[in-house]
Order: structure tokens, then sequence, then C-alpha cells
């Protein structure tokens, strides 16, 4: 194998796959990317069995051929190549690759190219595409409220389902991990009208958001019951999914609560963020108190000390305290877009709705806890 190549184009590459390879491998093949070098493009693979992901670049190739080679040093050399360098990529025999660019030489170690795990995608009976800014939308909405443990697993990920809501297919985007849960909506795009219910496991969803963020203007998506492949540009990933049936969500999702407060977004952030200052490491619990059209956001921690911030709400129901774990409170006030909040409660106890006055794609569950 024999070929030059842009840094900017490898190190953008190599950036994308090199994330997929797992840090602690007790397979050595599985720390290497596979390089398939043909025609005019250099193609690089990396993949955990789980997961794969490819990326073809464009290539100055005088001489096919392939091998592996550690992904994390070849990304780290690339990486600290200088801007505009060109980089000449060849083995010789199958136990090294020698990278030259300019006056800078290496030689890193290969593996056998026909040691290199092939995940293969099978048949992909539902192909659709969704815009970048959609696709974001779904992840970003959910990924926060996603579990992470693993006893669990069914929860480490975001469910996508499609549902009918007046007579129109809507494409659903759920996580939970039992202490909230967020939920969004969005029209289902042509082609995923049929769409099964599905779990897409934790790591895939981190891979799919840095692809909607990538540049392309949309994503074209293949699904079965076990996998689902997603391309953007360049770039295809292929996931296994979570093989369980997720919970029936719609059962914690309360609806009678019937005491709604609205407040600024920015000024409940700020405040939650700076009385929890002194809150407890172990309970990051902040109290809720609701009198009239004031709130008081309190926190009294015996080993730091106490906290209290007034803020001016709509609100005018009858005195009601609750109380909440301020990092899962400001994650879902985080992605709250709009100027104001809609919080509803029915008490301390039961599950408490936040949403975005005007958007009504989007729907938090926050549980409360005793403090």
């Amino acid at each position: 194998m024999k070929l030059a190549i842009e840094r900017s184009a490898l190190l953008k590459g190599l950036g994308h796959v090199q994330s997929v390879v797992e840090r602690r491998n007790t397979i050595p093949i599985l720390s290497n990317i596979l390089l398939e070098a043909d025609g005019s493009q250099l193609r690089l693979t990396a993949t955990d069995l789980e997961l794969s992901m490819v990326e073809t670049l464009p290539a100055s190739v005088s001489q096919p051929g392939a091998t592996t080679v550690q992904a994390l040093t070849f990304y780290e050399i690339a990486r600290k190549l200088p801007d505009g360098a060109q980089i000449e990529l060849a083995t010789e025999d199958a136990t090294s690759m020698a990278i030259a660019a300019g006056r800078s030489n290496f030689k890193l170690a290969c593996l056998p190219r026909e040691d290199f795990p092939v995940m293969t995608d099978g048949e992909m009976p539902h192909q659709f595409t969704v815009g970048a800014e959609t696709a974001k939308r779904l992840i970003e909405t959910t990924r926060f409220a996603m579990s992470t443990e693993e006893t669990r697993h069914y929860l480490n990920g975001i469910y996508l389902h499609v549902f009918d809501a007046d007579g129109s297919r809507m494409l659903r985007a759920v996580s939970t991990d039992g202490h909230r849960l967020a939920k969004v909506d969005v029209t289902c795009p042509p082609g995923a009208e049929e769409l099964p219910g599905i779990i897409i496991p934790r790591k895939a969803v981190g891979e799919i958001a840095k692809l909607a963020d990538s540049g392309a203007e949309e994503l074209t998506i293949g699904l079965s019951e076990a996998k689902i492949r997603v391309a953007a540009g360049p770039a295809t990933l292929t996931s296994k999914l979570i093989d369980a049936s997720y919970p029936d969500y719609q059962r914690v999702i309360p609806k009678a609560n019937d005491k709604a407060m609205t407040v600024g977004r920015d000024e409940i952030l700020a405040g939650v963020e700076r009385v929890a200052t002194l809150a407890s490491d172990k309970t990051r619990a902040v109290k809720f108190h609701l009198e009239g059209d004031m709130l008081e956001l309190l926190v009294s921690n015996p080993d730091a000390g106490s906290a209290k911030e007034e803020l001016e709400v709509e609100f005018g129901g009858e005195a009601l305290e609750v109380g909440f774990n301020s990092r899962y409170l400001t994650d879902i006030l985080g992605q709250v877009e709009g100027d104001n909040v809609e919080i509803k409660f029915a008490d301390a106890n039961a599950p408490t709705l936040m949403r975005d006055p005007g958007d009504d794609g989007v729907l938090f569950v926050l549980m409360p806890m005793r403090v």
C-alpha cells in the first residue's frame, strides 16, 4: 500500500473513527483502525464488535492495499503534524507502516488485515432520511436522561418509535434513568412510518450526534430490528440495537398536575446553580418553597451552611414545598430553549412536569426527593 493524503482530511476522518475504539481492549486487533486504499480513496474502519464506523477519504493512491494500525497512536501523530502537511503512508510488508510528512518520519507496527473483524449490515428494511437539525433535536434533548446502570441495560439508550397524533404520524425519542424522563416529538420522515420501536445504545447515540454535527445537511438511516446504519457524507456508522423491550414510559407521565408555575428559564437555572454551591455532594438537594408569586430556592447543608434565593414567578396557587436533585433539575432546564419554563406540580411526592410553553413537542418529567 502506498498513498498520499492531505493532513486535514486524514485528521478529520481519524477523529470520527478513532472514537469508536475502546481504550481498554483485551483483543489487540480492536485497538487498531483498518486502512484500505484503492482507486482514489482511503477507507478507514474502526469497530468494537457492537458498533463500527467507516469513513472514506480522498487520497492519491499509487499502490492499493490494506493494513491495520493502532488507532490512538495514528490519530495523535496526525494531530501533531503541521497544518497543510501532505502525509505519505506506505507499507513494505505486513508488520509495519511508514508515515512521512516533511521532515517527520514514523513507523507504526501493523496487525494483519485478515484479523480485523467485519461487522455486516444485513438487510435494512426501513430506509429514510432525516435533516441533521432534526436528528440533533431528537438526540440532544433526550440523551442526558439515559441511564448508566448496567443492571437496567434497556434504559441505557434512546427509545425511538412512531405514533399517531391527530391523524399524523410522529417520530418520538424518549430516555429515562428512573429519576427523570425526556421526550421529544418531530414529524415522521417519509419512509419511517412503519418503523418498529428500537433502543439505540448510549455509545451509538454519541457517535450519531457527532455525525449530525459534522456539517452534513441530512442523515440517511437504515434500520432493522437488530441494527441501525447512519450515513452522513463520507462517514457511515453501523451499530447493534439494544435487544430488549422498553418499559411503558407513559405510566410515569402525570396527567393531573394542576399547580402550574411559570418562570424565566435563565433566572431559575442561574438561581439553582448558585444555591446548589452549598448542596451536599451526596444528595445535591434543593428545596422549592412556593407561595403566591414568589419562589424560594433553599439549600441546607449541616457541613457547609445554607443558601436562599428568591425569584418572582407566575403561580398564585396554594403554598407548596418540594425538593429536587439540583443536577437533575439543571440538566432539564439546560434543554429548555425558550425564555420561560413551565413547571407543573401535583404535590410534594408526585412526579413534576417541565416544558417550554412555546414548544409542545418537548416534555420533561422529574421525580421529587425528600429534603
